[in-house]
């Protein structure tokens, strides 16, 4: 059993420094594609393919999360009198945490599914080996689209999340719930801050890096047949969930300490 333990324990580091060495070259190797215009029309395919069809679904996402807010925080908030102050929980709820989490969230397993899938296949089938026989870099040729697409269209998409969970939440509170707009607008105005808006757009870039990143390794190491590439896919998904969730924890921290440190005495009224 301690042996068994002790092979784990090193193959987890191993594919740890596997994972950490493909991460490196898939972001130094975007870093030089974006200077390089062949590559221009791989990335708009990919910011078609990962972007503009995931907009709906972020929307509605978006959208239920400001409606379910407004329904299950308005009769704590009304048993103090404050039911008017529920446009700065939801608005500053959805744009800082909820938002960002749940659109990368819903992107990990749209896109990034799709990302592993699609990788993986080429794995199993070798074109990724064929690729690589004509003298093309991989990474270059389909991670670093990929990894450009969602960094650049992640914080787009959390914008879209945002946007419709404030609506969706001030549509519920003003026709079902019968609060005042004029009041619910007026204390979200004075209560969410453009530093509250700019944390969940800026969360955006590390959540579709981490994403595509994750995705795109699955791909290249998943196992044959079709079992190995739905285990990819699942293995992708649970990794980009968790490393959302944990980004999300490490960035909070870290945001909190720059806005102590440059507004230590706004950030304690």
């Amino acid at each position: 059993m301690i042996a068994t333990l002790g092979a784990k324990a090193v193959q987890d580091v191993v594919d740890a420094g596997r994972f950490g060495r493909f991460a490196w070259r898939s972001v130094t190797t975007s870093l030089r594609s974006c200077c390089a215009r062949q590559t221009y029309p791989l990335i708009w395919t990919q910011m078609n393919i990962i972007g503009v069809r995931s907009v709906p679904v972020i929307m509605i996402t978006g959208a239920f999360v400001g409606m379910t807010l407004a329904v299950q925080a308005y009769d704590q908030l009304a048993g103090m009198g404050l039911e008017e102050h529920l446009g700065v929980l939801i608005n500053i709820s959805v744009v800082k945490e909820l938002g960002p989490v749940l659109a990368a969230v819903m992107l990990a397993g749209r896109v990034g599914g799709a990302l592993t899938a699609e990788l993986g296949t080429m794995n199993v089938t070798e074109q990724i080996d064929a690729v690589r026989s004509m003298g093309t870099d991989p990474i270059r040729y389909l991670v670093a689209p990929r990894l450009l697409a969602c960094l650049l269209l992640t914080p787009i998409l959390i914008m879209y999340a945002d946007a419709m969970g404030v609506i969706g939440g001030a549509l519920v509170s003003f026709l079902q719930l019968g609060i005042n707009s004029r009041a619910y607008w007026n204390f979200s105005a004075s209560g969410v801050e453009l530093w509250d808006v700019a944390i969940g757009i800026i969360k955006g870039f590390f959540f579709g890096g981490a994403m595509a990143t994750i995705s795109c390794y699955k791909g290249f190491n998943c196992k044959e047949g079709a079992h190995g590439v739905g285990q990819a896919c699942t293995d992708a998904f649970v990794a980009s969930f968790i490393s959302i969730l944990a980004l999300d924890f490490a960035l909070a921290v870290v945001f909190k300490s720059i806005y102590l440190t440059f507004w230590p005495i706004k950030s304690l009224v």
